[in-house]
């Protein structure tokens, strides 16, 4: 095959390794009792293997830029993907709980690097034209592995064993491997960065805080005063790690790069948005199983609409991005998306399944518009040697703000079950959960609304109608 046509292929290769870390996050969520039960260990217990792959994830993304400026991008890419393939091997080996989150971790790491190297591959292998496209592919796994995670997790852990859950990704993981080194280009930075251990320790320890703060909301692992301590010791590292960054030359997270319009608008009100996109996988799920009384299966078949409305976009959003330009398509999209997100609180246990299959079809095409259109602007004024930089930050966000997300659903079921004074969630619960966070994504028009007009317009080829020209007669 001809070396020109080799970056037709890394999108495609770039998705399928996102798809399967995107999916493992996911998938191991129904199946928990089963694989507790087997492990005989406690299910609470076992959030912990949830756990230890997040606050991986926490502490190596910010690594991820580095890396790759100092080893390649190919390079780490495929580290990666051994890594995460190895960590899947290992929790399908596991015979006890302290294994499963030992190895829980490792595949941690090596999803920390993936996601974001792969975007520095992508984005280092396509044109600033073709990036829409581009992206368009590599958002499908983020939204499709949430969906399609936890039936398959279900399905397997009924009906086979479940060590195939992380057995599953070992043929995908071998198959990556062997298409990355084949077609992914290998470049390398001329002058990488010296190392930043000092950020890199405030960094990564601040958000691995946060994170397990957030993961213990609602889950009684801890006393309230322990868990807003641990929040509050993350939230000063990460104070500590924004002075550090503006004192050295070359932090291994640039906030300088916030300077840029389109960056700063992409990443600040994409964190808004994935606030009150992250709570969906948690909360949908349990609303139509425990408020709606549906089978895990039922319910994942539902769900899948909201992949299906994914994969349209697909198509579509290079021509919508062409014909309205960022600004316009990210104001209207959050509005449509925070609207529909609330109309989740509308459905009731005798809606018709047809009814819900629509509104899910229909709010995952715009939920995944607005994710390609945000991850496409974030890098439309990047300069070249920046780019791995950028996609450390915005990787950082991302994982963040997705979990806040998750804990801030998880939190708003609490405290309306708690209001009412029950114990188990009903249909009910989940209608004012759905209305804040449907409030938080359309919130991120109030920052969308500061993009420039005309921003990212090389990228998206929106033409800005010319001004009006002053009549020579007047």
């Amino acid at each position: 095959m001809r070396s020109a046509e080799k970056p037709l292929l890394v999108p495609y290769i770039i998705a399928a390794a996102l798809f399967m870390e995107q999916l493992d996050s996911t998938i191991i969520g129904t199946a928990l009792p089963t694989i507790a039960e087997a492990l005989h260990a406690s299910p609470l217990h076992l959030s912990g293997a949830i756990t230890a792959y997040l606050l991986s994830l926490s502490v190596f993304i910010p690594l991820s830029g580095w890396m790759a400026d100092r080893y390649g991008a190919r390079r780490v890419f495929m580290a990666a993907i051994v890594i995460f393939t190895l960590g899947s091997a290992l929790c399908g080996q596991a015979g006890s709980l302290v294994e499963l989150i030992a190895a829980r971790a490792v595949q941690g790491i090596g999803g920390a690097m993936m996601s974001p190297v792969g975007r520095i591959v992508l984005i280092r292998s396509t044109p600033r034209s073709g990036l829409v496209r581009a992206m368009a592919f590599v958002t499908l796994p983020a939204l499709m592995g949430p969906v399609l995670g936890p039936p398959l997790g279900g399905f397997i852990a009924t009906y086979a064993s479940w060590r195939w859950i992380f057995y599953l990704n070992l043929p995908i993981g071998l198959a990556g491997l062997a298409l990355a080194y084949a077609f992914v280009p290998d470049d390398r930075t001329e002058d990488p960065p010296p190392f930043d251990l000092m950020g890199w320790i405030l960094s990564g320890l601040g958000l691995a805080l946060v994170v397990l703060s957030v993961e213990t909301v609602g889950r009684g692992l801890m006393p309230p005063a322990a868990t807003a301590a641990i929040a509050a010791l993350g939230l000063g590292l990460l104070l500590l790690y924004v002075r550090h960054a503006g004192r050295v030359t070359r932090p291994i997270l640039p906030v300088d790069l916030f300077r840029i319009p389109s960056y700063r608008v992409a990443i600040l009100g994409g964190a808004v948005y994935r606030v009150g996109i992250g709570a969906i996988p948690l909360l949908l799920p349990l609303m139509l199983q425990l408020g709606f009384g549906l089978s895990p299966l039922d319910s994942g078949l539902l769900t899948l609409a909201s992949a299906v409305g994914a994969l349209s976009m697909k198509a579509t959003a290079p021509s919508i991005l062409r014909r309205f330009g960022f600004r316009p398509v990210l104001v209207g999209n959050a509005v449509l998306s925070g609207l529909l997100i609330m109309a989740y609180g509308l459905l009731r246990p005798d809606t018709p399944p047809a009814a819900i299959f629509v509104l899910l079809l229909v709010s995952g095409f715009f939920r995944s518009l607005q994710f390609t259109s945000v991850n496409t602007l974030a890098f439309a004024d990047i300069p070249d040697r920046r780019v791995s930089q950028a996609s450390s930050l915005s990787s950082t966000a991302q994982q963040l703000f997705l979990t806040l997300g998750v804990g801030l659903g998880a939190a708003l079921v609490q405290l309306v079950m708690i209001g009412r004074g029950g114990s188990v969630p009903e249909a009910q619960d989940f209608a004012i959960a759905f209305a804040a966070i449907g409030l938080v994504a359309l919130s991120s028009v109030l920052v969308f609304r500061t993009l420039p007009p005309g921003a990212g317009d090389a990228v998206s080829g929106y033409r800005s109608p010319a001004p009006l020209q002053p009549d020579a007669s007047d």
